[in-house]
C-alpha cells in the first residue's frame, strides 16, 4: 500500500477526568479503537484511589480481556505536560479529547488545557463536541483542501477515516481569501472582471485537488460520495461555517505549523475553529 496511507490509529490515548461526562468519553473511545482496530491508553492525571479503579474497571469490562489491549495509566502532575509526555512514550497515533458546551449548550469550545495539548501533541487529535454512550454514525465528512504542504496527506487520511467510519460522502472544502481576487468591486464592469476572477481561481483550486484525488486508490474511494467545494471566505473560519451549516458529523483539518508571537496577534485558521467547535474535528498530524 501507499505509504502516504499508511496513518491508521495503531494506538489511541484518552485523557479520563471523573466528571459527568467520563462514561461517554470513555464509551466514544473504545468505540474509535474498535472503527480502527487499536490499541487503547487511558490515562488518569490524579489521586489514584480504589474507588476509581473500580469506576473505570467497570466501563471497560467487556470490552478486551487482553492486557495489550487496554492500559491505564495513573500519573500526578500537569495535566498537558503528562498527556504529552505519556502519549510520546506510549507512540500514540491519536489523542482524544472532549468539548465543553457553552451556558446555550449550542456551541462548544476547549478549555485553556485541552487548547494546549492541541497545539502541542506530536500526533493527531480528535475534538469530540457531543460524545455519547450510544453510537453516533458519521455520515458526512469534511476535510480542508486548502494549498498548503500538508493538505495531500490530510485528504488521503480523510478518505481512510471515512472507511473506516462507514461514512457515505466526503467533502473537499477549498477556501479561497477574498485578497486573491484583487479586485475592488465598484461598479457593473469591476463587479463582472471579479467574477471573472473568481472562476479563474475556482477552476485552478479545482485542478489542483483533482490531482491529488487521483492519487488516492480505489478502494479508499469505494462507496463514498466525493464532492468538492471552493469557499471565498477567512481561512479557518469559513470552513467551520460551512461544516455547521450542511450538518457535517466530522471537520478533518491540517495540523497547524509551529506557533509564533504573530499568531497572537493574526490567529491561525485552526485558531478560528478552536474558538468555537463546528462539530467533532480531527487534527491530522
Amino acid at each position: 500500500m501507499n505509504e502516504l496511507l499508511d496513518h491508521k490509529f495503531k494506538t489511541i490515548l484518552i485523557g479520563v477526568a471523573f466528571s459527568p461526562n467520563l462514561k461517554n468519553n470513555v464509551y466514544e473511545a473504545m468505540r474509535v479503537v474498535d472503527f480502527f482496530d487499536s490499541n487503547l491508553i487511558l490515562v488518569h492525571v490524579g489521586t489514584r484511589t480504589k474507588e476509581k479503579e473500580t469506576t473505570i474497571k467497570e466501563l471497560i469490562a467487556g470490552f478486551s480481556e487482553d492486557t495489550e489491549k487496554v492500559k491505564i495509566i495513573w500519573q500526578e502532575g500537569n495535566p498537558v505536560d503528562v498527556i504529552i509526555k505519556t502519549a510520546k512514550q506510549n507512540k500514540s497515533d491519536l489523542i482524544m479529547l472532549g468539548a465543553t458546551p457553552r451556558e446555550d449548550f449550542l456551541k462548544f469550545y476547549i478549555g485553556s488545557i485541552a487548547r494546549k495539548i492541541t497545539r502541542n501533541a506530536h500526533c493527531s487529535v480528535l475534538l469530540l463536541i457531543k460524545p455519547s454512550e450510544d453510537l453516533r454514525p458519521c455520515h458526512h465528512v469534511v476535510v480542508n483542501g486548502l494549498k498548503d504542504d500538508k493538505t495531500k496527506q490530510t485528504i488521503l487520511s480523510a478518505f481512510e477515516v471515512s472507511q473506516n467510519l462507514g461514512a457515505q460522502q466526503l467533502t473537499i472544502v477549498e477556501e479561497i481569501s477574498q485578497q486573491e481576487v484583487h479586485v475592488i468591486v465598484q461598479d457593473d464592469e469591476s463587479l463582472i472582471k471579479a467574477t471573472e476572477k473568481k472562476e479563474q481561481i475556482t477552476k485552478k483550486e479545482h485542478l489542483r485537488v483533482q490531482d491529488i484525488l487521483k492519487g488516492v486508490p480505489k478502494e479508499f474511494k469505494s462507496n463514498i460520495h466525493i464532492k468538492t467545494q471552493p469557499i471565498f471566505g477567512k481561512r479557518g473560519y469559513s470552513i467551520g461555517h460551512y461544516a455547521r451549516v450542511i450538518g457535517a458529523d466530522l471537520l478533518i483539518m491540517n495540523a497547524p505549523g509551529k506557533s509564533t508571537f504573530l499568531d497572537r496577534i493574526f490567529p491561525h485558521d485552526l485558531e478560528h475553529i478552536l474558538a468555537e467547535l463546528p462539530t467533532d474535528v480531527l487534527i491530522i498530524r
